[in-house]
């Protein structure tokens, strides 16, 4: 049973990732705990982290 799941989910992210596009189209622009606005570039990878709390 636990091999079909596998499979199954293997195969629907497969599906998922072929229909996504290859780049975003528009830059993403966030905002940081002081409210300033930050571009992630479009021409290369970058990774990006989100640490939230709730207070």
């Amino acid at each position: 049973m636990k091999k079909k799941f596998m499979f199954l989910l293997a195969i629907v992210l497969l599906v998922l990732t072929a229909c996504g596009k290859d780049q975003a189209q528009e830059a993403i622009t966030l905002k940081d705990q002081t409210g300033n606005d930050i571009t992630f570039p479009q021409d290369k990878p970058s990774v990006f982290f989100f640490i939230t709390t709730y207070t």
